[in-house]
C-alpha cells in the first residue's frame, strides 16, 4: 500500500485545482498571502490561514529555458511567477516560444491537465497601463 502523498493544505490546494479553482492562502492574523500551501504563516507564524481565489495575474520574476531534443518534446521554460498578491510560484509560460519568455512579462494563470492531475500554468497577457 502506497502512503498518501497529499495531506492537509496541499490536499486542499490539489482538490481546488481539480475543481477548476486556483486558490492561495491568506493569513487572518497579518493579512499576508501565502504560497506554497502551508499549515503556518511564514510571515507571523499564525495558524489561521484562509483560502482565497487568486487573481491569477502576475509577472515573470525569473526564467530559464530547459533545452531538449525535438524528439524528446523540445525546449520548455521554467518560470518563477510573482502573483499580484505578492507570492511567487514555480510554473511555466505557455503560448509563446520558450526563448521569448522574459523577466517582467505580464501573465495570467490557467489550470491545465498534467499527468492525470491539474496544475497552474501561465499565458502572456497585455495589461492596461
Amino acid at each position: 500500500m502506497q502512503p498518501e502523498i497529499n495531506r492537509g493544505a496541499e490536499a486542499r490546494y490539489a482538490a481546488a485545482l481539480s475543481e477548476g479553482r486556483f486558490l492561495i492562502q491568506r493569513c487572518d492574523d497579518c493579512t499576508a498571502h501565502v504560497f506554497y500551501p502551508r499549515e503556518l504563516c511564514p510571515n507571523c507564524h499564525g495558524t489561521s490561514l484562509a483560502w482565497v481565489e487568486a487573481r491569477g495575474t502576475g509577472s515573470v520574476y525569473s526564467v530559464t529555458t530547459v533545452r531538449r531534443k525535438p524528439e524528446a518534446g523540445g525546449d520548455y521554460n521554467v518560470s518563477l511567477v510573482e502573483l499580484d498578491e505578492g507570492v511567487r510560484m514555480l510554473s511555466c509560460v505557455e503560448g509563446i516560444p520558450p526563448a521569448e519568455v522574459r523577466i517582467g512579462l505580464c501573465v495570467r494563470a490557467r489550470i491545465a491537465d498534467h499527468g492525470g492531475g491539474k496544475r497552474v500554468v501561465f499565458e502572456p497577457v497585455e495589461r492596461a497601463k
